[in-house]
């Protein structure tokens, strides 16, 4: 049973080209979904100011405080999905605010592993704004967001 477990963990994580997904610089084209027709899913969203969550907060049944529900679509965008959390973090409203998008899922030893997906930037037009969850993702993963305002980023070393 845990050689089908490890086996379906590695393919989950793995591009159709046999390479890590982190690796892979194919882009993969979205499957766009019928709203009208398919039921969205629970979206587990986690935000921090300034940085991703630590891995271990995502521990032993654990989750991080700050946490939304936001019910979505598998071809919802990065652009989509950083207009819901402006609706409700009146913090991330700001100009310039950077949205780093990250994936949380769990490893084949029980932690969790943070894969980024991609940033956007209120107010400004980015290449992550069409990015969508897509195949990235699977029902069940978590979404974890770093909220870097416009102050925080022009002191960053990076």
């Amino acid at each position: 049973m845990a050689d089908k477990r490890d086996a379906a963990e590695q393919r989950r994580h793995e591009s159709p080209s046999g390479k890590d997904k982190d690796e892979s610089n194919v882009k993969e084209k979205a499957i766009p979904v019928d709203r009208k027709k398919v039921c969205p899913f629970l979206l587990r969203v986690f935000y921090n100011v300034g940085r991703h969550y630590r891995m271990e907060e995502y521990s032993r049944g654990r989750v991080p405080m700050n946490e939304l529900q936001i019910y979505t679509w598998k071809d919802a965008t990065l652009k989509e999905l950083m207009a819901l959390i402006k609706e409700v973090n009146s913090d991330s409203r700001r100009r310039g605010t950077l949205f780093e998008f990250g994936i949380v899922y769990p490893d084949k030893r029980g932690g969790y592993r943070l894969r980024d997906i991609g940033k956007t930037i209120a107010g400004q037009k980015t290449e992550g704004d069409q990015v969508t969850l897509g195949n990235q993702f699977q029902i069940g993963d978590y979404l974890d967001i770093a909220l870097v305002p416009p102050r925080m980023r022009r002191n960053r070393p990076y």
